[in-house]
């Protein structure tokens, strides 16, 4: 576990010279950590909702925190409670979440818990005065969505959301450096995620096909969408500070025919208003090219999974082969229809620069929930981390609605909420 954790300290050096001024007009929701002194004494007491493998996962990072009693798991799957408890041997546990929210000792929740049941409890979790870490997607459609950040405004309690880019090291920089305008004006962003597997887990015994393999079918889960989805698209809202409008694409069954509902390949094409676009595409029968966000400038490229950027302007290409241009160009320009080629920019050799150096320990996930203890503890939500996760949510969700329906969706008006001010518009009725 100490191999997967960053510290505060760790994540800070890893910026670099980033100051805190422009660490936090990059990422404001880092005001999260500005009360740490103020809070060593103080304890956050979590119940986990929903401690099955991603549940587990958080809870790892969560017992190393000083700051963390986890002190209740709810779930009705004993293999889950059993392993949850390896971890937090002193939590109680509850078989119906409802009695965790009734527990006055639970300050806070964590939930993650298959897509379709995140609303209620999230909804539920708020009016009981808890404060909410909920994972991505946040909710099954966009009414869901609304209604979850709404009730967050309304009962005043934190709200996180499963969106660990936003503490990692390596896109907090790349951001800084892209809204700097070091990269030009940003024309394009090309977002994939590529996996190869069918996705599936075993089961103990038929009848738990559809609980525990709830990501493969449509009634609890919009798959690709709004399980990898909902990460990328967010590092595209975030790079160009601003919210596409628009979204067509299409998705399909076409390798993993084992009676799944939710597609094992996706492309959509998001619209901002100024015509640039950002696509997404995921495919789960071929890894070759793994995961990646490229944002594209004019002056340059970023690539922050990969934690690397390259400038346009490189050195010239080695003579010979400016020669060997030269000399086709010769022979060719004779020739009307002809074009060159072979052109010298695709010989140079561009290898890019580090954003940071060394790639961090941790994707951000260790900093995030550190954040949302932090939020927790002080009663402060953090400025744009809850709009962050909703837009992700929407997007995704809105993008699965427009491969159901083959056709071109606009962002509906009744879902929007003012983006960077975080206050919610008024619903349309």
């Amino acid at each position: 576990m100490d191999n997967n954790h960053i510290n505060r300290r760790d994540f800070l050096k890893g910026l670099g010279a980033l100051g805190t001024g422009i660490l936090v007009a990059t990422s404001p929701w880092l005001s999260s950590f500005s009360e740490v002194s103020n809070t060593a004494n103080n304890r956050c007491r979590l119940g986990i909702i929903g401690p099955g493998s991603r549940g587990q996962f958080l809870m790892s990072f969560l017992v190393q925190n000083p700051k963390v009693d986890i002190v209740a798991v709810a779930d009705i799957y004993q293999p889950s409670i059993d392993k949850a408890l390896e971890m937090a041997p002193k939590a109680k546990v509850y078989r119906d979440y409802r009695h965790l929210l009734d527990d006055k000792n639970v300050d806070a929740v964590v939930i993650a818990t298959p897509l379709n049941t995140h609303c209620q409890i999230a909804l539920d979790a708020f009016d009981a005065g808890k404060h909410v870490f909920c994972e991505k997607t946040i909710g099954y459609d966009m009414q869901q969505c609304y209604d979850m950040y709404m009730k967050h405004r309304s009962s005043g309690r934190v709200f996180f959301t499963g969106q660990q880019r936003l503490f990692d090291p390596r896109y907090i920089k790349a951001m800084e450096m892209i809204h700097s305008g070091m990269f030009g004006e940003i024309n394009a962003i090309h977002a994939y995620w590529n996996r190869n597997g069918d996705w599936r887990r075993p089961v103990p015994s038929p009848e738990l096909e559809r609980f525990i393999n709830w990501r493969l079918y449509r009634e609890s889960s919009k798959g690709l969408m709004t399980e990898l989805a909902c990460h990328q698209l967010q590092v595209g809202s975030w790079a160009r500070q601003k919210l596409p409008e628009k979204v067509m694409g299409h998705g399909a069954i076409t390798y993993w025919k084992d009676g799944r509902e939710v597609y094992d390949n996706v492309n959509c094409i998001y619209i901002f208003d100024d015509g640039v676009k950002m696509t997404y595409g995921s495919v789960i029968s071929n890894k070759f090219y793994g995961l990646e966000e490229q944002i594209l400038g004019n002056l340059g490229t970023v690539e922050p999974e990969n934690g690397k950027y390259y400038f346009e302007d490189t050195p010239a290409a080695p003579a010979f082969l400016q020669m060997i241009n030269e000399w086709e160009n010769k022979v060719f320009d004779a020739v009307p229809f002809a074009g060159t080629s072979w052109a010298p920019e695709t010989a140079n050799s561009n290898n890019g620069e580090y954003i940071i150096g060394e790639r961090p320990k941790s994707d951000g996930t260790s900093l995030l929930l550190e954040a949302f203890v932090e939020a927790a503890i002080t009663n402060r939500q953090p400025p744009r981390i809850a709009e962050e996760g909703y837009y992700a949510s929407q997007l995704c969700l809105l993008g699965d609605e427009a491969m159901q329906q083959e056709r071109t969706l606009t962002f509906p008006d009744e879902f929007k909420i003012d983006y960077l001010n975080h206050k919610s518009m008024p619903k349309q009725q």
